[in-house]
């Protein structure tokens, strides 16, 4: 039958012309196929060309390789390639011999973006060539045995590996249906069978029309049954395998009489059995795998995997050792990871212990895979603790200095640096000092965000900044931030300002410098940062009159706290800097004669909404009560007295902490307002009670109890405090006849009820009249970001 087609078919091939490959080590082959029906007299009844391609990949190629050697070999190995375009041949591999050299860390990235296509395996290669006219008989061949099942497979798999060839074999439905069959049956019987067909529909899977065709003979759903099936099977080889070792160990250790050597033997053979079933295992895991991640494009289909545990067959295969699949689990790892649930699953299987062993790895597309899927990983809060605690730290700080990772690699640490508790570990590492190079190198006017948004992160440690300052730090950032006027990198400079110590006396050299910025005509966002630098140099010895004086600032901060006039972010900073200045005796009074007072009165009103505001604009009042001129003019002059009696109050602890503060102050210092003060604290300590004998109705059985006497009028006529009687002494209740005033509570205040000081205002400050320390109060936090730095915790376990 084959003989009299042959009479009847004549096939031309063509060659044609030879490229190279725009990113692989590869040659393109183009030639034309002719097909032509002949008649039964020879005359040609029907023909067809088809344009088609060859891609020669050449693994072996890297910079020490004869060209001249692999041209002639590429040249008779290809029969598309004519003996005279041997020349033609060794230009194109000089040319990628050279092209690869020059391939940009970029290109490296997009090439490993996704994993390389499955390489032929054990049992696909054999020395018959397939050919799409033969499809009958090689379907017949998947009826027979195993030994035919695996040939026929491994055949119609050659013309599958040809995209030409996949249109055709879609319309065969007979190859397809029995090739899902033999699957869906004979898979336990052979791997190199079950290998051969998945990767036949793998090939399909590759391109995203023909995922409908592997959805209906569900090869989706069997795969996940087969890589389940071989997980578990390599489970119960290990444990076999870790027994027979166990034993040879504990013989070995006995060294009894040398017939132990056929046990020592037995492992040895069980050991290299194992390692032959691991491979032809992991091609079978490799080609399965990617086919589902090939599907999973399709978000639904990625569902129905993630219910069917696709997470945990994942993570269990990270144990392996072989790097083409490790490439191919985290790749698919890194696509679920985006999903919160598919994260959590992570999280479940401890996935960061089992990612840090690849960090670092010899293997560059592993390495970048797997830097990009715990980039992933880092945005979950419970998973950067892990990476610290599994020592993930070091390892990607050293991977600063590599080119191909620098990016990825300083993202992740970006993402641990939000937590204060880590910001001081960085410290422990060699990062701060390589982190200070790269700002120095940048040779643009903006830093790299992700370089400055670190280094900002880091700025906001004490441990950090000591580092950064060393040498000519400080310096060496002023004079790129003021040259280039850079608003982030005076972020990182005001994160270091904040801190007490040796580094904050630093600025005092550069104070002038940060005044001459602030100015209308500078850029809003640098301003504020050099506005907030100034407002955290709590510095004694510094002379802010002179500043204000020399660059003119009083009618500039003035002018901004008129509301509407700027932005509330530049206005917050202005009040922040006022109340730094207010420090200085010469400069509170400046302020004050200026008229700022009133204007800060008047901001208060506009933005008593606003916890940052009001906190920050109260700290100003509590700077100036401290200076007799202002004293005089908050006290006198203004009603700020009674804006602060109703924050006392407030439900935010800081402004309550920074009014009382400023309120002891003033009634030391007035005693209209003092005995104000006094009843108003009185009021709120005790409101509970006082409510309950205001509001209290008693019924009229109730009555009766308490005798003749009607209890109203002690209750509702004339003020609660105007009642001595209800004020208790030491022993309970004050006698009626010992009537006395508030007065009395400013030699004697009460704390829950009992005396427990003297004059709640001494002129050292060291008590409120409620037993709470005064002294000196520090700037309260702003919403800017600072925090104390918490200790590293080492307790935290698994999330």
């Amino acid at each position: 039958m084959q003989g009299e087609d042959a009479r009847y078919l004549k096939r031309k091939v063509k060659g044609g012309n030879i490229d190279v490959h725009p990113s692989e080590k590869a040659l393109i082959v183009q030639y034309e196929v002719e097909a032509t029906i002949l008649g039964e007299m020879g005359d040609p009844m029907l023909g067809e060309r088809k344009e088609c391609q060859k891609i020669i990949r050449l693994k072996s190629l890297n910079a020490n390789t004869d060209i001249t050697s692999l041209a002639r070999k590429v040249v008779e190995e290809c029969k598309l390639i004519h003996p005279s375009k041997l020349n033609e041949v060794e230009q194109l591999l000089y040319y990628l011999q050279n092209r690869r050299d020059s391939l940009s860390g970029k290109e490296k990235k997009e090439k490993s973006s996704k994993p390389k296509d499955p390489p032929p395996f054990e049992g696909m290669e054999i020395d018959e060539v397939a050919n799409i006219n033969d499809m009958d008989e090689y379907i017949e061949l998947l009826y027979e045995d195993i030994p035919d099942k695996v040939r026929g497979s491994a055949l119609i798999l050659q013309l599958a590996r040809n995209p030409d060839n996949l249109e055709e074999l879609l319309l065969n439905e007979t190859a397809l249906g029995a090739l899902a069959r033999v699957l869906r049956e004979d898979w336990k019987q052979s791997v190199e069978l079950a290998t051969n067909i998945i990767y036949i529909f793998f090939c399909f899977s590759s391109f995203s029309q023909f995922h409908g065709l592997i959805t209906h003979y569900k090869i989706g759903a069997l795969c996940m049954n087969i890589i389940d099936h071989e997980l578990k099977r390599h489970e119960l080889w290990q444990e076999e395998l870790s027994k027979k070792k166990k034993a040879d160990i504990l013989l070995e250790w006995l060294d009894e009489d040398p017939e132990n050597q056929t046990l020592r033997k037995d492992y040895e053979k069980t050991f290299k059995k194992y390692q032959g079933l691991v491979v032809k295992q992991e091609q079978l895991l490799r080609v399965a795998l990617y086919l589902l991640l090939n599907l999973a494009e399709d978000t639904r289909t990625e569902l129905k995997m993630r219910n069917k545990s696709i997470v945990h067959m994942l993570v269990k295969a990270l144990d392996r050792d072989n790097f083409e699949l490790l490439i191919l689990v985290v790749s698919f790892l890194k696509k679920l990871s985006i999903f919160m649930e598919n994260k959590n699953d992570m999280v479940e299987m401890d996935i960061v212990e089992k990612l840090v062993k690849m960090i670092p790895c010899e293997h560059e597309d592993l390495l970048n895979i797997t830097l990009r899927l715990l980039l992933n990983l880092s945005f979950d809060t419970g998973l950067r603790n892990k990476m610290v605690q599994v020592g993930l730290l070091p390892k990607l700080t050293a991977l600063l200095g590599n080119e191909n990772y620098k990016q990825i690699a300083m993202c992740v640490l970006y993402h641990i640096s939000m937590d204060d508790r880590f910001k001081s570990m960085f410290a422990y590492t060699d990062c701060i000092p390589q982190l200070m190079k790269m700002l120095f190198e940048c040779s643009d006017e903006r830093i790299d965000l992700e370089l400055i948004s670190f280094c900002i992160n880091l700025a906001a440690n004490k441990r950090n900044v000591q580092l950064i300052c060393e040498g000519n730090g400080l310096k060496m950032l002023m004079k790129r931030a003021l040259k280039f006027k850079d608003p982030l990198l005076m972020k990182m400079i005001r994160n270091i300002s904040q801190h007490d110590g040796p580094t904050k006396n630093l600025f005092i050299d550069y104070v002038g410098d940060l005044a001459a910025q602030i100015s209308n005509d500078e850029e809003e966002e640098f301003v504020i940062e050099c506005l907030g630098t100034l407002a955290n140099l709590t510095i004694p010895d510094l002379d802010w009159e002179l500043v204000l004086k020399e660059y003119k600032l009083v009618p500039y901060l003035k002018d901004k706290l008129k509301p509407g006039a700027a932005e509330d972010d530049l206005v917050l900073e202005v009040v922040i800097m006022i109340g730094t200045v207010s420090m200085d005796d010469s400069c509170a009074a400046l302020l004050a004669k200026s008229g700022i007072i009133p204007a800060l009165i008047e901001l208060l009103n506009a933005q008593q909404e606003d916890d940052e505001f009001v906190c920050q604009i109260i700290y100003v009042f509590y700077q100036m009560v401290f200076h007799q001129a202002t004293r005089d003019v908050i006290i006198k002059e203004t009603q700020a007295p009674a804006y602060l009696i109703d924050l006392m109050h407030d439900k935010n602890n800081e402004i309550r902490k920074v009014c009382d503060n400023t309120l002891d102050i003033i009634a030391e210092y007035d005693e209209e307002w003092a005995k104000k003060i006094q009843s108003e604290k009185f009021r709120w300590h005790n409101s509970q009670w006082l409510e309950m004998v205001e509001s209290r109705q008693m019924d009229e059985s109730e009555q009766y109890l308490y005798g003749d006497d009607r209890i109203e009028p002690y209750i509702h006529e004339g003020d609660i405090l105007e009642r001595p009687d209800l004020f208790y002494n030491s022993d309970g209740l004050i006698a009626s006849e010992g009537a006395i005033s508030p007065d009395f509570f400013n030699d004697y205040h009460l704390q829950n009820g009992d005396v427990v000081g003297q004059h709640p205002f001494p002129s050292s400050l060291g008590m409120d009249g409620f037993g709470q320390s005064v002294g000196i109060l520090g700037r309260p936090a702003t919403a800017y970001g600072f925090r104390p730095d918490d200790p590293y915790y080492y307790g935290f376990g698994p999330r």
